[in-house]
């Protein structure tokens, strides 16, 4: 277990869709470990693979409403509610920056654990919320994407001047 440099914005690589995971072995357990030592010391409660520049379909969470770490391997969201939330979101690829972004309030997923054993269920609130803009970032979709020009524009300049 370690932990990993985290690529930054703009860096290309968070533009990447990133691959399925296809060996359930001991170098995905790693990984995983990995990937929360590399959350908690950003700090952060997600992250994704692709942060770390390796483009494999892995998440990893660690929050309260679902027991505290998970990991998801080759996520999917199955349906989105049409209720919706707003939430001021992040990423430990980009420090500091938060806006608030507007998502469904539930989500039913998909995925596989560390072992490749597929589990469904349904996320709401804050979890729901973390999944989405992690999924997104498996799909090469960078959250600033979710907003505005305007919001987009104006918090891109606020980072560069930061100097971060």
């Amino acid at each position: 277990m370690s932990v990993r440099p985290i690529i930054r914005f703009p860096d290309p690589a968070l533009r990447r869709a990133c691959l399925p995971v296809e060996a359930f072995d001991t170098e995905l357990r790693a990984l995983a470990d990995d990937l929360y030592d590399t959350m908690r010391a950003a700090p952060g409660v997600g992250i994704t693979a692709a942060h770390i520049g390796v483009a494999l379909r892995l998440v990893v969470l660690d929050l309260a409403e679902i027991g505290g770490r998970r990991s998801y391997a080759n996520p999917e969201i199955l349906w989105f509610s049409a209720e919706t939330m707003e939430h001021t979101e992040g990423s430990v690829s980009m420090p500091g920056a938060t806006e608030t972004v507007t998502r469904p309030r539930a989500v039913d997923i998909r995925y596989r654990d560390l072992d490749g054993v597929v589990h469904e269920e349904r996320l709401e609130g804050f979890p729901a919320i973390c999944m989405q803009h992690e999924i997104d970032q498996l799909d090469g979709e960078f959250w600033l994407q979710r907003l505005s020009k305007l919001k987009r524009d104006r918090l891109i300049r606020k980072w560069e001047k930061s100097g971060r």
